[in-house]
């Protein structure tokens, strides 16, 4: 008995060692085809959102559909014409007074680690799963939150990752 459960054990490592080796592998293929330099902004088409409650804009290829905008205004999101499960959205929200934001838990706080063209610092956040990849940023400015995000399935994500990051880079905030 004791030997079987020795076994089931070092199997179970095994396995474990093995999920996490792969696991690791997996995303080094992803990094490597999102540190490629092929991408060129210049051959899409181009056109802007701009938000006017919030006041900002980022571009999106102008073969993108958008879908329904919410009725408060706060964003939108596009889908892409080659693949529906792409999407990109931009949307941004006022930030609670701390004073009413009290019984929650403390947020741990990110340092900035990107910049947009503009300028403006934030926190970019790649999170790569079995199923799905995501960028998103989102940046302060007063008391306003401003996130973008760029969504794919993982194994396409590598494909995408250049165009979110452009898209992201490009991402402004006007001066009120």
């Amino acid at each position: 008995m004791a030997t079987a459960n020795k076994i089931c054990s070092l199997r179970r490592r095994i396995y474990q060692f093995v999920a996490s080796v792969s696991g690791v592998i997996a995303l080094l293929v992803i990094l490597w085809g999102c540190t490629a330099n092929d991408f060129n902004a210049g051959a899409i088409a181009w056109k802007t959102y701009s938000n006017s409650r919030y006041g900002f804009e980022f571009p999106y290829p102008s073969n993108w559909t958008s879908s329904a905008a919410p009725a408060n205004g706060d964003g939108i999101a596009f889908i892409s014409s080659q693949d529906n499960s792409v999407e990109i959205r931009g949307w941004a929200s006022h930030e609670l007074p701390n004073s009413i934001v009290i019984e929650q838990e403390p947020v741990k706080k990110i340092k900035s680690n990107f910049q947009t063209a503009q300028g403006v610092s934030g926190v970019m956040v790649v999170e790569v799963d079995r199923d799905i990849g995501s960028m998103r940023l989102t940046l302060t400015q007063s008391q306003v939150k401003y996130y973008w995000q760029g969504r794919s399935k993982s194994q396409k994500f590598p494909d995408y990752y250049r165009l979110f990051y452009y898209i992201a880079q490009q991402y402004r905030i006007s001066k009120s």
